[in-house]
């Protein structure tokens, strides 16, 4: 059982950054950010293997970067240069399952937290 609330969501002006905090109790084996907007699918915006391995969506590959404190059960996802279409509820999610295709779908993903807005302005 893995245990994920996230926090930090805000609303920024474009250009401008933010860091979203995910506290993950539980063992994993990937965790992940997904985003999704009004009216949108749920997209996977970044995973990372238990192993330390991390994976980027392309349109935010360069300006998002996820990582974790292990001493505090911390996973971040640090968001730079953001843009307006970069809006949206940011999820935290987790899961345990073997094997490592699909990492940023959120199908994959038994774990997840309630999410938290980010909204960026133009």
């Amino acid at each position: 059982l893995v245990d994920l609330v996230e926090s930090g969501g805000a609303s920024v002006q474009a250009g401008g950054s933010l860091t979203l905090s995910c506290a993950a109790s539980g063992s994993w084996r990937y965790i992940g950010w997904f985003r999704q907007a009004p009216g949108k699918e749920r997209e996977g915006v970044t995973a990372m293997y238990v192993g330390g391995t991390t994976y980027y969506y392309s349109s935010v590959k360069g300006r998002f970067t996820i990582s974790r404190d292990n001493a505090k059960n911390m996973i971040y996802l640090q968001m730079n240069s953001l843009k307006p279409e970069d809006s949206g509820l940011y999820y935290c999610a987790a899961h345990t399952k073997s094997g490592d295709q699909g990492v940023l779908d959120a199908n994959r993903y038994d774990y997840w937290g309630q999410g938290t807005q980010v909204t960026v302005s133009s």
